[in-house]
């Protein structure tokens, strides 16, 4: 291991939930804030590869990286708090780890030897964990490790932790996420979780430096010197973490805590300079305290699930922000939309935004939708699958082909607006085979893509296997859809919009991925803007 870089190991008991994410993001915010370059990786402890071909139901969210790494939703959160891109490094998964050993095993890497979960399998978590440390480009590397201490799928990255506490033991911290619950009947918060959580960890071989406990109400001398004591960790190291009213608050209520501060002298690092937060704290203070505010319908086929659209609704935090006006985000299923109620649960919108997904579920909902807000001049944004969904109401509704659809869906439609891409056609495998990552896009300098971007090439991020039909382009730009942005190198259709109508665009790739609090993504922001315009 080098010794330039710092590890620092987020592990969670208890329950799960408690937010080990957040706090990872709101740490390395604040050592970022004093000057050490950060990054942070979640360890997954499922057998997926990774979480591309789980259902959102499942899993929230897939987040996808520039590399087109699909990875856990978390790191969404990462890249929004510290304004840095994450890479297929920072989301590793017992299944990658397993497989990798199993190709090695194959190969004839291991000469023979009986391959066994150590040192084999630890082996291989310790390398993936020092990946990101190894170039040198980061002092603090902070590691998350999903679930929560006990589960069996999760041991071998606990004795990994073991093994490199003890390999390096001036190079790496544990931080352990716990919940300190308040008994209302008793009147009093209980710290016996927290002590078993500790006490299952100290079993494991593993001591924790610093606890960080949730709780509903103030930890007061008393329980934090209990927890010290039974827990073998400082008093400076029981941090509380008190449930705020947005995960944005988190950083501010950690600098209290001055976890940052114990984190460093932990590590045997200096506290170089006060954090700089001052930007931050003028997002939270605008977010708060809005001049406006609108409603936009989030259609979808998850909306029960809000996970299921964790970069959306973050976006519309950061536009919204932006915009000085708070986004009221009204959850609409789009299954239960349909002719009789779709004005009742469609009026009063500012803007009507038709969510990503897959398959056939809930589809005529979406279209109607969006039928709604192009005939009412609402303002409409379009991602991936609304996209492509924008289009087929187009051909239906305007061009008069009744029977326009994608084959997707219906692989014998007459009029096939929406078709599987050509690199597609022979995959038959689903994980990890879509069109995903970064790729360049074309904009049109009319267009309202272009005023929200201010540039002519753009680079965002993709999911998907299905295309806007590229043989069917001339007919819609003569009946006015046009296609305002493409892929450069292929030709692709990646933007659509109705020039006609106040603010109608539709993106195959997925904004909402790179928005962060530093960055709000430019199509957000203009949408938002459009819905206040509406309102007006």
């Amino acid at each position: 291991m080098s010794n330039s870089t710092k590890y620092v190991f987020v592990t969670g008991g208890v329950t799960s939930s408690l937010g080990k994410g957040i706090i990872s993001a709101s740490l390395a915010k604040l050592l970022q804030a004093r000057g050490y370059s950060t990054t942070i990786q979640k360890l997954d402890p499922y057998i997926n590869i990774d979480p591309g071909t789980l259902n959102p139901y499942e899993h929230g969210e897939c987040f996808v990286t520039d590399d087109g790494a699909e990875t856990d939703l978390d790191l969404g959160h990462y890249e929004r708090f510290l304004n840095v891109r994450t890479s297929q490094a920072n989301s590793v998964t017992t299944g990658r780890i397993y497989q990798s050993v199993i190709d090695k095993e194959r190969r004839g890497d291991y000469l023979g030897k009986t391959v066994q979960v150590i040192p084999h399998i630890t082996d291989e978590i310790k390398e993936r964990i020092q990946i990101l440390g190894k170039n040198g480009e980061y002092d603090i590397v902070i590691t998350e490790i999903g679930g929560t201490i006990g589960d069996i799928e999760s041991l071998p990255y606990v004795e990994a932790v073991r093994q490199m506490m003890w390999e390096e033991e001036n190079n790496c911290i544990v931080i352990h996420l716990t919940l300190v619950p308040y008994l209302a009947a008793a009147g009093e918060l209980k710290t016996k979780p927290t002590q078993h959580s500790v006490k299952q960890l100290l079993e494991f071989g593993v001591q924790p430096d610093i606890l960080v406990c949730r709780t509903e109400h103030e930890l007061d001398l008393n329980i934090r010197r209990k927890i010290a004591k039974f827990c073998n960790v400082s008093m400076n190291a029981v941090i509380e973490s008190r449930d705020a009213s947005t995960i944005y608050d988190v950083p501010l209520l950690m600098q209290e805590e001055e976890l940052d501060k114990v984190v460093l002298e932990k590590l045997q690092l200096t506290t170089r300079t006060a954090p700089n937060l001052d930007s931050w704290k003028d997002f939270i203070t605008n977010f708060k305290n809005p001049e406006t505010e609108v409603n936009i319908g989030l259609i979808g086929k998850y909306v029960e699930l809000k996970d299921s659209y964790k970069s959306i609704s973050e976006a519309f935090i950061h536009a919204g922000v932006s915009n000085k006006c708070r986004v009221n985000v009204k959850w609409i299923h789009s299954e239960k939309i349909n002719d009789d109620n779709i004005v009742d649960e469609l009026k009063g919108l500012d803007g009507i935004l038709v969510a990503p997904g897959f398959g056939s579920r809930g589809i005529s909902g979406k279209i109607q939708s969006i039928k709604y807000a192009r005939e009412n001049n609402v303002p409409f944004f379009g991602i991936c699958l609304g996209m492509q969904c924008a289009v087929i109401e187009y051909a239906r509704n305007v061009l008069g082909w009744a029977d326009a659809h994608s084959t997707e869906i219906a692989e014998d439609s007459k009029y096939p607006v929406i078709d599987i891409m050509e690199e597609q056609k022979k995959v038959s495998d689903k994980g990890g085979t879509m069109r995903l990552g970064a790729y360049k896009c074309q904009l049109k300098s009319t267009s309202k893509a272009y005023l929200a971007y201010n540039t002519e090439v753009i680079n965002e991020r993709h999911r998907h296997r299905y295309e806007f039909n590229d043989k069917y382009l001339a007919d819609f730009e003569k009946a006015g859809m046009i296609a305002t942005g493409k892929n450069p190198d292929t030709g692709l259709v990646e933007i659509i919009e109705i020039p006609s109508h106040p603010w109608f665009v539709g993106a195959q790739f997925h904004p909402e991925y790179k928005s962060t609090v530093a960055c709000p993504h430019p199509l957000f922001v203009a949408f938002v803007k459009a819905a206040i315009e509406n309102k007006k």
